[in-house]
């Protein structure tokens, strides 16, 4: 018999070479028809795996996510198996499950795959999963591999294998199909009752671009008709709040090639909104005794050599910038952290003088791959809410605690109310990747762990999702869509202080190294800005959207009336605007209403004489005549209700 322990803590006892089908039939026979996947002591196994040690296993249906993950990556089977049926010269790649559905990367050679064949890759997609058959793992020596995938002419999987050793090269079969695969699967084809092809597009070999271009197929599957059905429509729904698109028609920001890609201009409006989105958190800052700062565009190679971003990102940054001066390189500046460091190093500081808090909305810049960029998300030029906190050890907890209050705020203040943390660990398993010791790591952890529980966060541990210089607290964001998001983040520090020598001298009279909180509430203007408009389509909080009312005079001879209520709103610090353009009153409304502008004043003869104005709201229509007055409080308690003062 074996021991197997469940998540919730209890222990039950199985013959040796049970499965973890067999364990969750013995839970439930519900559980046992949903169970696609399944993790024992930590590792990915299949259904049927026969369980050989004690040890804890946990099940996975479709709702969790690493269910989600056997899913689509035993779904890029049956597409491979799809692809070569159509195309019996392709050679087969890779094939991961991806954040929504899979994709697989396929040369084709002179071939080619379009939108017009997607119906038929579906349809023969459906025609195999009917079949019901198994994935099946078996282990595969390296001499054996090879030479299947050098018949087949392969030197993609060719590549692969060589980096492999023998006793970890397995295949995995299904149908009269084998692939190259680590595991992770569903039992059976017949799971999958819905399949949809989005796109596809090139991808070079392992990315790079001195490889050959090959196709990739993306698709998606879920176990009922009904969720993709569901899917697409969501995806419908996103179209419409893509911040592209919404950018754009709100004339918010824009690109242009001759600037340069991944570098966004904001326009006016857009300009304005996010100075009330700097001006909101510079306002929370000051109350949290932060100091606003400001550091330069670029700085010395040697300043990002010391603090370790060279080693570590040098080959994401733009090109050294040569000075006439021999020997002078300098980088457009990729992290503002450094920066920070030396402003600190301007003087000398006692505990007594602890924490300092230097905040800056400073503007880095990174050479994301130009396949990779995408509007406000993925930037080339962004700009951080950065703030670092030097402080001792002691202070630590507290601070660190301050400053998830400070992105609970912000987070409330925008309506982003569905949230996880994420608490991003080393991955003990490549220590390399990580700069300063083993002790101040597991302080560090220990610490951020400590404060998440004490603050009462919904967490998770993810190993392998750290900082190279210290672990962090991520917030992900779920919008009204649903979709997640990495949003704020807080990170615990020791090694920075070590590396720019930072000191400050203790109650003993000795020099000691403080402790750096590097934090973010927003991340970065242009995604946060994005995932904003997604979220609420454009229909910002009142506080913030850039144009609060527009005032429709019903002709040009209520001009005049409508200047007056005009600079009335403006005595009251409400945004507004005439809209006197020889449009009959019906279209200035649609107009209003396409630009999102949450109030509509309707002013003509009678408002003239009653002084008074007639409002329609934004999305719910007419409400009625007010006074001025009556409109500017109804104005002012709206906002309000959607931003509250930082205590």
């Amino acid at each position: 018999m074996i021991e197997i322990t469940l998540p919730d803590g209890s222990i039950k006892k199985f013959e040796i070479n049970s499965t973890p089908f067999d364990v969750a039939k013995s839970i439930s026979e519900g559980l046992a028809r949903n169970i696609i996947s399944a993790s024992f002591n930590g590792k990915t196994v299949e259904t049927t795996t026969p369980l050989t040690s004690n040890g804890s296993l946990i099940l996975y249906t479709f709702n969790d996510e690493a269910g989600k993950k056997a899913f689509w990556h035993s779904s890029a089977h049956v597409l491979a198996e799809v692809i070569l049926s159509f195309y019996p010269k392709a050679k087969l790649t890779i094939g991961p499950a991806i954040d929504n559905g899979f994709y697989y990367d396929v040369d084709l050679g002179e071939e080619t795959i379009s939108e017009k064949d997607f119906g038929s890759l579906e349809k023969k997609f459906l025609e195999i999963a009917r079949g019901k058959h198994e994935f099946k793992m078996r282990e595969v020596s390296k001499a054996d591999a090879l030479a299947l995938y050098k018949e087949e002419n392969n030197q993609y999987k060719v590549e692969l294998i060589e980096n492999l050793t023998d006793g970890e090269i397995t295949f995995c079969d299904h149908s009269n199909f084998t692939d190259l695969c680590r595991g992770g699967h569903i039992p059976n084809t017949g799971f999958i009752k819905a399949v949809k092809i989005m796109n596809v597009a090139g991808a070079y070999w392992r990315g790079d671009e001195k490889n050959n271009q090959l196709t990739r197929v993306y698709g998606i599957s879920f176990p009922k008709q009904k969720m993709l059905t569901e899917y697409l429509e969501l995806l419908e729904e996103a179209k419409k709040r893509d911040h592209r698109k919404l950018g754009k028609e709100l004339e918010l920001f824009t690109f242009s090639q001759k600037v340069g890609q991944g570098l966004p201009l904001w326009l006016p409006k857009g300009a304005a909104l996010r100075g009330r989105l700097e001006n909101f958190l510079k306002e929370a800052q000051k109350k949290a005794g932060y100091e606003m700062v400001m550091t330069p565009h670029i700085g010395q190679k040697e300043l990002y050599v010391t603090s370790g971003h060279y080693e570590k990102y040098g080959e994401d940054s733009f090109q050294a910038i040569k000075t006439p001066k021999m020997d002078e390189e300098f980088l457009l500046k990729p992290m503002n952290c450094p920066h920070h460091c030396e402003v600190y190093n301007f003087k000398p500081y006692s505990y007594k003088d602890l924490p300092k808090r230097f905040a800056e909305f400073g503007t880095v810049y990174r050479y994301e791959q130009s396949g990779e960029l995408h509007g406000l998300t993925r930037v080339r030029g962004f700009t951080q809410d950065d703030a670092h906190i030097f402080c001792t050890p002691d202070q630590l907890d507290q601070e660190f605690k301050e400053v998830i209050d400070l992105v609970l705020y912000v987070f409330g203040s925008l309506g982003f109310e569905d949230f996880t943390a994420q608490v991003s660990i080393r991955d003990m398993e490549n220590l390399d990747k990580y700069i300063g010791d083993v002790e101040t790591w597991e302080i560090a952890e220990n610490a951020i762990i400590s404060a998440a529980k004490d603050k009462g966060l919904d967490f998770v541990i993810e190993e392998g999702e750290a900082a190279f210089y210290g672990p962090k607290l991520d917030f992900m964001v779920k919008d009204a869509l649903g979709r997640s998001w990495q949003l704020g983040t807080i990170q615990v520090d020791y090694n920075l202080p070590k590396r720019f020598d930072l000191t400050y001298k203790g109650s003993d009279n000795e020099l000691h190294r403080p402790v750096m909180i590097h934090r973010a509430p927003f991340g970065s203007m242009e995604r946060f800005i994005a995932v904003l408009l997604e979220h609420t389509g454009g229909n910002f909080p009142l506080w913030l959207t850039p144009e609060q009312v527009i005032i429709l005079p019903i002709s040009e001879k209520y001009q005049n009336y409508s200047e007056k209520v005009l600079e009335s709103l403006e005595n009251s610090e409400i945004r507004a605007l005439i809209d006197d353009r020889s449009e009959k009153t019906g279209r200035k409304i649609r107009d209003a209403e396409v630009s999102k502008i949450p109030y509509m004043v309707i002013v003509g003869e009678k408002e003239e004489n009653e002084a008074t104005v007639s409002i329609r709201k934004h999305g719910d229509g007419d409400l009625g005549t007010f006074t001025i007055e009556e409109f500017v409080k109804m104005i002012k308690d709206e906002e309000k209700k959607t931003i509250k003062k930082f205590k």
